[in-house]
Order: structure tokens, then sequence, then C-alpha cells
């Protein structure tokens, strides 16, 4: 631990900007990974339950299965259902609204994971500027009083590459990270559309489409 603490110390300040950045994107991934669970956004059997209730000609048990888990496919499927009797054009646009509202919902703070992965790199960059101006600051200091030690100007372009190092080490997961939030949120919103879909085919009494294997 003391080991760890030394070397982050060495980078100098820009050490700071660059673990902060490194708790923020983490305390973000791990807060989407559990609201972007699959249950969650689209609770089992909920699109089979309100067509059911469709289908039995209780729309008052679909709409109380659609608030029953407050989920993002619940309140889409709720949209559809409260607004039955409106055409399908305007059912289909008001489950667009609001299934870019969820979407917004459903992204919260990912750009930010995003963002931070293309911050770090670029604080490890200038941590190294900044530590090599710090270098040559001290050699030209030194070259003043006699030779310049060669050990000493390798030791501190060492000191200056931490930062680059640490920026590299935490921007590449990070991005990993975001690219794997982006294509998890965009499959949950395909799989609720096509679940809209097929309460919207009910209530205007087409044959719905069918669910894809494993889904609703």
């Amino acid at each position: 631990m003391g080991e760890i603490y030394e070397f982050l110390a060495l980078g100098g300040p820009v050490m700071i900007p660059i673990g902060l950045g490194s708790v923020i994107a983490l305390a973000i991934f791990l807060e989407r990974l559990w609201s972007l669970q699959r249950n969650v956004v689209l609770p089992p059997g909920l699109v089979d339950r309100v067509e059911q209730g469709l289908a039995d000609g209780k729309p008052d048990e679909a709409l109380a299965a659609c608030k029953e888990k407050a989920s993002p496919l619940g309140r889409v499927l709720e949209v559809a259902v409260a607004h039955r009797e409106e055409s399908r054009e305007q059912i289909q646009q008001r489950l667009e609204d609001r299934g870019r509202h969820e979407g917004v919902r459903l992204g919260r703070y990912v750009e930010g994971v995003g963002v931070i992965a293309q911050i770090e790199p670029l604080l490890g960059l200038l941590g190294t500027v900044t530590g090599m101006i710090k270098v040559f600051q001290e050699v030209v200091a030194t070259s003043e009083h006699g030779a310049v030690d060669p050990g000493q100007l390798a030791n501190g372009i060492w000191e200056a590459l931490i930062t680059t190092a640490a920026g590299l080490i935490i921007g590449i997961p990070t991005l990993i990270a975001y690219k794997y939030l982006e294509s998890r949120k965009e499959r949950l919103l395909m799989e609720m559309e096509q679940g809209a879909v097929r309460v919207l085919d009910r209530i205007k009494g087409q044959a719905p489409a069918a669910a894809p294997a494993g889904k609703d």
C-alpha cells in the first residue's frame, strides 16, 4: 500500500484529478450497471400480462400491471394502454415520445463515463509535460553550477512519465466500460420498442408480432 502511495505521489498534483476521475467513473459504472439490469428495465412477463389484460377486455388490469414495477417498460406500455382509444398514429407518436424520455433516463450519466475516458489520457499527458518542464528547469539550474547529473535527469523524466501511464491505465478500461454501458442501453431500448409494438398491435386488433426467443 505504501509503495502505491509513493508511486502516485511521484506523479505530482496532476495525479489528484486523474485519481478523482477514476473514482467518479467507477461510481457511475456501478450505478448504471445496477440500473440497467434487464429485469429492472424489462420485467419478465410484463408484455404478456398487458396483452392478456387487453385480450380479456380488462384494460384496468393491464394498466395495473404496467404500474406494478414502476419500470421503464411499464411506463412506456402504460402510455399505449391509457390512450388506447386514439388512432394508431397518435398512440405511436406518444410511444416514441415516451421512449425517447426513457432512453434519456437509461443513459443518464453514461456520457460522463465517456468524457472521463477521453480526459484521463489528456491529464496524463499534461502531467508529463509539466513534469518535463520542471525537470529541465532543474537541469538549467544545475548546469549553472557544474555538470548535469545524467542519473538525476533520467529519474526526473521517469517521474514525469508516471502521469501518462496512470492516465492510460485508467482511460482504457473506462472507455471499455463506456462502450459496454452504451451497447447495453441500446439493446434494452430495442427490446422495449419490440414490446411496445406488440401491445400496440394488440390494442388495434392486429396479430401481435412473435416475441423473440428468450424474451417476454
